[in-house]
């Protein structure tokens, strides 16, 4: 009787975790610290969601879901990638902006607020922090910005590449890097504070176009439905403009 009962409430919780509503997220890196919050705000009303993040450059991200990563949503920092997995055939609908991004110069042995982005020409800063141009769009984009000011080729010896935008701002949190070129998202999240950052013009780069796209295998998953649904409504867009994201207009 002991062991019938044992099979009943063990078949009974495996009931309940099946049904319980889940969502998995992968997500580009400079959205740790506003992402992690917009989740935390949306369970509160729905409690019993199952929401997992994992963070990361957004070229890696789209690399594992053309392998078949089980990703139900996927948050890049480049609408180009969503627009490729659609072309692939692999998403369910088309991708939608839910935000630009911003990027700063970053210190934490100095106020950036007065630095410009020619003078990191200046031999004191004997490393420079970026993500990785390969795979990351924060990092094309500190390309494009360097070159634009004309001093790519004077600096880029002493480039110290993050395999995402989170670990460039690592190397420079950390001290491995005097200075960085980083997400404004990132600055503006509590483990940042106190320290001064230089914004760098929107003309230098190209636009950091930062767009999800629901993944075919979450085709009918409801719980992705609502909270893409969610991230467009005023109070989550509000959390993205806390973390220095503009707000395309949907």
């Amino acid at each position: 009787m002991i062991t019938r009962a044992l099979f009943t409430l063990f078949v009974v919780a495996g009931t309940v975790f099946a049904e319980s509503p889940k969502l998995a997220i992968t997500a580009a890196a400079d959205l740790k610290f506003c992402l992690d919050l917009l989740v935390q705000d949306f369970k509160k009303s729905r409690p019993d969601a199952d929401i997992q993040v994992a963070y990361g450059s957004s070229g890696k991200a789209f690399t594992q879901l053309k392998q078949g990563a089980p990703f139900d949503l996927y948050f890049s920092a480049d609408v180009e990638y969503p627009n490729n997995l659609v072309e692939a055939g692999l998403t369910s609908g088309k991708p939608r902006l839910y935000a630009l991004g911003r990027m700063v110069l970053w210190s934490s042995k100095e106020d950036a607020s007065t630095l410009d982005l020619r003078d990191l020409g200046d031999p004191r800063f004997t490393k420079i922090a970026i993500a990785n141009p390969l795979h990351a769009p924060y990092g094309r984009r500190a390309e494009e910005a360097l070159r634009h000011a004309g001093i790519w080729e004077k600096v880029q010896p002493r480039l110290v590449m993050g395999e995402n935008i989170a670990q460039a701002a690592q190397f420079v949190q950390s001290g491995s890097a005097p200075v960085g070129i980083l997400a404004l998202s990132l600055v503006k999240s509590p483990a940042f504070a106190g320290q001064g950052y230089g914004l760098i013009p929107d003309s230098l780069h190209s636009p950091l176009e930062q767009a999800l796209v629901v993944m075919k295998r979450a085709e009918k998953n409801t719980l992705a439905a609502q909270f893409v649904d969610y991230l467009f409504q005023p109070q989550a867009r509000r959390i993205f403009e806390r973390y220095g994201f503009a707000l395309p207009k949907d």
